[in-house]
């Protein structure tokens, strides 16, 4: 087994992105990280897509010690086997990971984006994407992956570039957001936008971070990303109690059990290294992905273009991003004729399950990437 071969990119691109919205945004850079070796052809390479508040590093270890946050899954003799795989990951525009986002400087005023910042969609992500496959030269990929808002990026781009992609693969994911994860988002950007140290999105120019709406922020959502089961067996109702407590509570509003401690320590972390003008960024570009509204709400005939195989994968303990879901994404995919295939993991992690290690879930993963390696020759 070879050792993983990685390269870093920050590519620069001077022409303006023109945005869904009607605006355009540029110049810009996109932070890029490679995975294994592109082929002669350029056939074998696979776009990792991420979600929320990962970024461009999918596997290995970088510079600062930090693991990529798919690392059980890219890399030599891994489900996407960069023995074989040319992978690409793609920290997304206005996200806070080296890609230009609002804590960039604005090159008409050298401060700060802020709040400035264009509202994004998954189509405008999915185009910028494909300008870096240009970049690398590469005309079609072998399969665009992602769970949750990076599977919303593959059937994007299943429907926007049909030739230029063999495979999607979408993992833990749904064609649009239901009302109660709408709600959610809303919650999560209502914390942020009331905390006082936001400053309508200028709080750079004040010095300070809304750390406490993004607190909030994180732990709302981490509590849909587990499962009520998942979240028994790990806390369960577990005091915690000071050594020699002779009470069983402290009847106060401090921490008292694991599963606050545990809520609390996620939403300090996540203050500390994410940006919460990005956080509102990605979650409404999550709310507004509905590929199926310019067809009349038809999903079906929204992916009739669509040219991919395409493997879908739910969660059972999901319910955020629940297996119906899914099932609506491999019907619309069926009632075309489209090539598809759909499982049904029975795990019981919740929506987090996509990012751990599961035996038949890898080995799904594995098995329909080993198929895709005679493509790529």
């Amino acid at each position: 087994m070879s050792s993983l071969q990685t390269k870093l990119y920050s590519l620069e691109f001077t022409k303006a992105l023109p945005l869904k919205s009607g605006a355009h945004f540029g110049p810009y850079t996109l932070k890029v990280e490679t995975y294994g070796i592109l082929n002669a052809k350029k056939s074998n390479a696979v776009l990792i897509c991420h979600a929320l508040n990962a970024s461009h590093h999918v596997a290995g270890v970088n510079d600062s010690g930090q693991t990529g946050w798919w690392d059980n899954m890219v890399g030599p003799g891994k489900p996407v086997d960069t023995n074989h795989f040319f992978v690409i990951g793609i920290n997304n525009l206005g996200s806070c990971f080296g890609s230009t986002g609002p804590m960039s400087p604005d090159p008409a005023t050298g401060i700060p984006y802020g709040a400035n910042f264009p509202i994004l969609t998954v189509e405008d992500w999915v185009l910028s994407q494909s300008y870096v496959a240009d970049y690398f030269g590469v005309q079609k990929f072998a399969a665009v992956m992602g769970g949750s808002l990076g599977g919303m990026q593959a059937i994007a781009w299943g429907m926007m570039f049909p030739e230029r992609v063999g495979h999607c693969i979408v993992i833990a994911s749904s064609a649009n957001l239901s009302a109660q994860n709408i709600a959610f988002n809303e919650i999560a950007r209502n914390a942020i936008m009331s905390d006082p140290d936001f400053h309508q999105g200028n709080f750079y120019a004040h010095a300070v971070v809304p750390k406490s709406g993004l607190r909030v922020a994180r732990m709302i959502g981490h509590i849909t990303y587990l499962s009520n089961d998942d979240m028994a067996e790990k806390f369960g109702r577990v005091l915690r109690r000071p050594t020699g407590a002779k009470q069983d509570y402290q009847f106060s509003f401090d921490t008292e059990f694991e599963v606050e401690s545990y809520l609390r320590y996620q939403g300090d972390k996540f203050a500390d290294y994410f940006d919460a003008n990005t956080y509102l960024l990605i979650t409404r570009a999550l709310d507004y992905f509905d590929p199926a509204m310019d067809f009349k709400n038809d999903l079906s005939k929204a992916f009739a273009h669509m040219q991919a195989n395409f493997l879908v994968i739910s969660f059972s303990t999901d319910w955020r991003f629940a297996p119906e879901r899914s099932r609506e994404i491999v019907k619309a995919l069926l009632d075309n004729k489209h090539r598809v295939a759909y499982a049904e993991i029975d795990a019981p992690h919740g929506h987090d399950a996509f990012l751990l290690d599961d035996a038949r879930y890898h080995a799904l993963i594995q098995s329909y990437f080993v198929k895709m390696q005679g493509e790529c020759n």
